[in-house]
């Protein structure tokens, strides 16, 4: 599949910036956006890339620099990811990498991009190899690490003395995430755990377990359609007396069709839409403007990115010097729209989870809403096993 180009700016940025970082004159910035945009997925990556866009729209020469922005889709397979990040480093000559969606995909992407001395930033995949061992000067995260949200959902299950719960998610480094994540936080019982095919959409065979053994409650990681069908089918059922934890389950991706089927249902995550934070209601305002949807996580966080990397050029004073843009961007020089963030040193997110719980806006619009915080400034757990180079 040919790539996209959206070019931001025409013109090389010849005005001085302020402070002692100027960026050179002329002096231009290439971006490369690597994320799912075919297939049932193909959602979760349109909302990552928008999310980017919509935020290079409105700051305009990100960095101050003239930027070319390059999109690609990675089509969810890791050796086509794997050989289009290979284009956009060596034939493209770009600066920054932006993605991807899954964390298989990362896996596929991360050392050709980073061994070629380019930046990647994953505004969602956040494995637990890279926060720990395998972490990386050239890598940074503007999500989590995966295991963080499931830890939110393993801390309620347990602040409600759930004691009998089981756990369902897909058979991929994510999906094994998330169970060691919920586990983490959760020491209750199990009363199954099964790993599903990546891209399973009929769950009859696993609704029946659950329906047998009545379990307190269950914790699920059904991420786009997987997730879609999960909940419609949970309800179809008749399980819904049993309550229904998850992450990226029912979120702004999946709620236009799983609707009232999802009402009520529960949520780990760092961020809402009803976050109330003045960045947050003009980026919530813009791309429901912008898009006539309601933005999930996987926009948000590529919003961020996309800030993230305007403040770091401008306090290195461009991209020329890679040490000096790594330590800009090490300071996480913007605003997040969802408050508090930081990053720890092994470049992944110090931020706040939250409790969600899926309502009906008057609007008519499906979206999730903070219930309560769970964890304030959380690092996660696997900093200790990196050794930056």
């Amino acid at each position: 599949m040919t790539h996209s180009r959206t070019l931001l700016a025409l013109l090389a940025a010849t005005t001085c910036l302020a402070g002692p970082a100027a960026a050179q004159e002329g002096e231009t910035l290439k971006i490369g956006l690597v994320f799912t945009l075919s297939g049932p997925a193909a959602v979760l990556g349109e909302m990552g890339r928008d999310g980017f866009l919509l935020a290079a729209e409105e700051i305009g020469d990100l960095g101050g620099l003239a930027t070319e922005i390059i999109v690609v889709d990675d089509e969810q397979k890791p050796d086509i990811a794997a050989n289009k990040a290979r284009e956009l480093v060596e034939r493209d000559g770009v600066d920054i990498v932006v993605g991807p969606i899954f964390s298989n995909i990362l896996g596929a992407i991360q050392k050709p991009v980073t061994d070629a001395g380019a930046i990647l930033i994953s505004p969602n995949a956040g494995t637990s190899n890279y926060a720990g061992a395998e972490c990386n000067r050239n890598f940074f995260v503007t999500s989590y690490q995966n295991d963080q949200m499931h830890e939110v959902m393993g801390a309620y299950a347990q602040e409600q003395g759930y004691d009998n719960v089981f756990l369902l998610a897909p058979n991929y480094q994510a999906g094994k995430d998330s169970l060691a994540g919920f586990k983490h936080s959760y020491t209750g019982g199990v009363a199954g755990e099964i790993f599903t095919q990546l891209g399973q959409l009929d769950y009859q065979a696993e609704l029946a377990q659950i329906a047998a053994m009545q379990p307190d409650a269950v914790f699920a990681f059904m991420p786009g359609g997987m997730g879609v069908n999960l909940v419609k089918q949970y309800r179809q059922a008749g399980l819904e007396t049993i309550p229904f934890l998850s992450a990226f389950t029912v979120d702004e991706s999946t709620l236009p069709a799983q609707q009232d089927a999802a009402l009520g249902f529960f949520g780990g995550s760092n961020w809402a839409p009803d976050m109330d934070t003045p960045e947050n209601k003009a980026f919530v305002a813009a791309y429901e403007a912008k898009y006539g949807k309601v933005p999930a996580t996987y926009a948000m966080q590529a919003y961020d990115a996309a800030h993230l990397i305007d403040g770091a050029i401008r306090a290195a004073g461009g991209v020329a010097d890679k040490e000096a843009l790594i330590a800009a961007l090490e300071t996480a020089p913007f605003t997040s729209v969802r408050g508090d963030f930081s990053f720890g040193p092994n470049h992944y997110p110090i931020q706040d989870f939250y409790l969600t719980e899926v309502v009906k806006r008057e609007d008519g619009n499906y979206a999730t809403s903070v219930v309560k915080k769970i964890f304030d400034d959380y690092q996660d757990n696997y900093v200790g096993d990196c050794q930056m180079n």
